[in-house]
């Protein structure tokens, strides 16, 4: 067994790392030497199995054209088996060089200007952009916060349903930045409500693997053959094996229909795998799960860790605790700062880059989302400092 440093600090500063340039802290956090805390990808080493496929892959030295081989596909229906128990065929899987590029693809076939498509705000904030600027609108559901715990709205969600011109529902399964994993009684509610009412049910499940138990992710696709064939679920090993930078997304879609559609649109723009990214996709899927198991643990114990750290030392900042993911949602309407306020304090005194709460819609005014896929050195540095931030404020 391998045994992971996930303590071990990395310095990823002059490695063209949007996360950590200077000069993106400065332009967008108005400090170069701001504490990072904000897009998700973790400040981890991958998996040692990873490194040694990339680099073997390397030494090749020629990177031409890459393709969707057998086994590229062969290891996303074998993760789907091993981790959800979710039995999917390999003819169901497209390939995108990511779910935002995948989900622009998805509205630009399946929608016509003017047509809505619902979202469950506070929610990922690409959602809103993707649907704006394909000519659509937004239906928007937004969730309940119910004794610091977020539920679904499903009366209204019906109601936004039964508008012939809605298409098509974005599902952040498990949901980015709340981080509630869906239970199965709420998945069937809500795919009954799309079948119903002929909506699309678009399922970006791309951090189902970051769960902390008892919580279980539940594939969109697996509840039943009706909701198989209503739905597209988008998955990736990006998140869950800090990969984004190699733009690789696995689209399962079960209605040869809607495939052919989807496929016909991919097709025009003739993507494939790079190299590296289907070298990368092999490695984490077949010999990643040992990184991957080690990682929740440190995640949890990260977990733990903030929610101590607030509870006894900035007890007015409310945690409200992910079920999935590695993104907190921390609370400080206790404060009553405006929003330009709370970001000003973030930015300026804490020196701590975070995703505002407001930039994902209705509903996430006086909340920030911090990133904890960090080591915990980095990650009690940056809570020390929202806690000195608010000293002395009523």
């Amino acid at each position: 067994m391998t045994k992971y440093n996930f303590d071990e600090v990395i310095d990823r500063r002059g490695t063209d790392s949007i996360k950590w340039t200077k000069k993106h802290l400065q332009d967008n956090f108005g400090e170069k030497e701001s504490i990072p805390m904000w897009i998700a990808d973790m400040d981890f080493k991958v998996a040692q199995p990873i490194i040694e496929a990339l680099t073997e892959r390397a030494q090749h030295g020629i990177f031409g054209y890459g393709h969707k081989s057998d086994e590229f596909l062969e290891v996303v229906v074998n993760w789907h088996k091993k981790r959800n128990g979710w039995d999917i065929e390999k003819e169901w899987i497209l390939f995108t060089p990511g779910i935002i590029p995948a989900l622009n693809f998805i509205v630009e076939t399946f929608c016509n200007p003017g047509d809505k498509v619902i979202i469950q705000s506070p929610v990922y904030y690409p959602f809103a952009n993707i649907i704006t600027n394909n000519g659509c609108h937004i239906a928007n559901n937004p969730l309940i916060l119910n004794n610091d715990k977020y539920e679904m709205n499903f009366s209204e969600l019906e109601k936004i349903a039964k508008d012939s011109r809605t298409k098509l529902m974005f599902l952040c399964s498990p949901h980015n930045p709340v981080g509630r994993v869906w239970t199965a009684e709420e998945l069937q509610r809500l795919g009954e409500i799309c079948l119903e009412n002929d909506v699309l049910v678009i399922s970006d499940e791309i951090h189902s693997d970051l769960i902390y138990r008892p919580n279980r992710h539940i594939p969109f696709g697996k509840i039943s053959e009706e909701f198989m064939m209503n739905s597209i679920v988008c998955s990736s090993p990006s998140k869950s094996f800090n990969l984004a930078g190699l733009h690789v997304s696995d689209i399962i879609v079960t209605n040869e229909k809607l495939r052919n559609e989807l496929n016909h649109k991919l097709t025009t723009i003739d993507i494939d795998p790079g190299s590296f990214a289907s070298v990368a996709q092999i490695a984490a899927y077949n010999h990643g799960e040992e990184w991957l198991e080690q990682l929740l643990s440190y995640l949890r114990d990260n977990l733990d860790f903030i929610e101590e750290f607030i509870k006894e030392r900035i007890p007015r900042v409310k945690l409200i605790r992910p079920e999935g993911t590695y993104l907190a949602w921390l609370n400080f309407s206790d404060y009553d700062f405006t929003e330009l306020e709370l970001q000003q304090i973030m930015q300026k005194k804490a020196k701590i880059a975070l995703d505002d709460g407001y930039i994902f819609g209705a509903g996430g005014e006086h909340f920030q989302r911090i990133n904890f896929a960090c080591p915990r050195s980095i990650l009690q540095k940056a809570l020390e400092s929202i806690e000195k931030s608010l000293e002395g404020i009523n």
